[in-house]
């Protein structure tokens, strides 16, 4: 075999430390005998903790493990025609269902499913079940998780205890749990749940083109997140939203949760676990 013109050739073991360089058709070509390339933080990690099916206590909402034969009938009933919302489903891979009894199987695999841990979402104090949210793909050697499979009936909607159901989500996954990566995907056309992942303090990190067939459609998916040096600032924001002192005589908001994130931006924020 014909040897490399010696322009071409790396410095000999032994030879000269440095970088060899050349062009080859406006292609530059880089040879060095000690090649340092960037790596990500050195972390001091230990996995996270795998969320348990335990209930989450909140002063408004109550999140417990789905109870399939408690809230089968209920949740139907604000999903389906002729008293719920149908356009639940738009956008979720599963339902509509034929019959509550069709829901309740569902509910019988979220119950035991080895991969996600679902949760009824039930108000106070009445605990009357009006939706359902998952922990999903939980990871935790690396310190990722997913709030996904996120729907409110119509009662729940716009409410104080909607917006405490997922900040008892994230709070968990964080301050409990110890992961380093939250997550929230979507349907990219689901402007809805665009706007929540937004309102929550979730940052946009892209769609992915093409990633998913679902109901025989085509879905983009839209990525977003929250990481645990950025979590502090979020809790804050969430806490001093759902204060009672942020709250009128007739229940509205004095301060928007997107005005005091603004406000609290940069404050409290962290590097990542494990770093310095």
């Amino acid at each position: 075999m014909a040897r490399a013109p010696a322009r071409l050739r790396a410095p000999a073991p032994g030879g000269r430390r440095g970088l060899a360089a050349t062009r080859l058709g406006g292609l530059a070509l880089c040879f060095t005998a000690h090649v340092q390339l960037p790596l990500g933080e050195q972390l001091a990690w230990t996995p996270a903790a795998h969320p348990q099916r335990e209930p989450l206590h909140g002063n408004r909402v109550l999140l417990r493990p789905v109870d399939p034969d408690a809230d089968a009938q209920p949740l139907y009933e604000i999903s389906h025609a002729p008293h719920g919302d149908p356009l639940i489903w738009t956008y979720l891979p599963d339902g509509p269902y034929e019959s509550p009894e069709q829901l309740r199987e569902m509910l019988r695999w979220a119950a035991s499913a080895p991969e996600a841990v679902y949760f009824t979402i039930a108000p106070l104090p009445d605990e009357r079940p009006l939706g359902l949210a998952a922990f999903l793909n939980v990871q935790p050697e690396h310190g990722v998780i997913e709030i996904g499979h996120v729907w409110f009936g119509t009662a729940l909607k716009r409410t104080a205890a909607a917006t405490e159901a997922i900040y008892l989500l994230a709070r968990h996954a964080f301050d409990e749990l110890r992961y380093r990566r939250l997550e929230w995907k979507c349907n990219s056309l689901n402007a809805a749940s665009r706007s929540a992942a937004e309102r929550f303090g979730f940052s946009f990190e892209g769609v992915f083109r093409n990633h998913l067939v679902v109901k025989g459609r085509n879905r983009d998916t839209a990525w977003y997140s929250i990481t645990d040096g950025e979590w502090p600032a979020r809790r804050r924001a969430f806490e001093a939203w759902l204060a009672p002192e942020n709250f009128d005589a007739s229940g509205r908001q004095v301060r928007p949760l997107s005005q005091l994130r603004s406000s609290l931006a940069g404050r409290d924020e962290l590097p990542a676990q494990g770093g310095s």
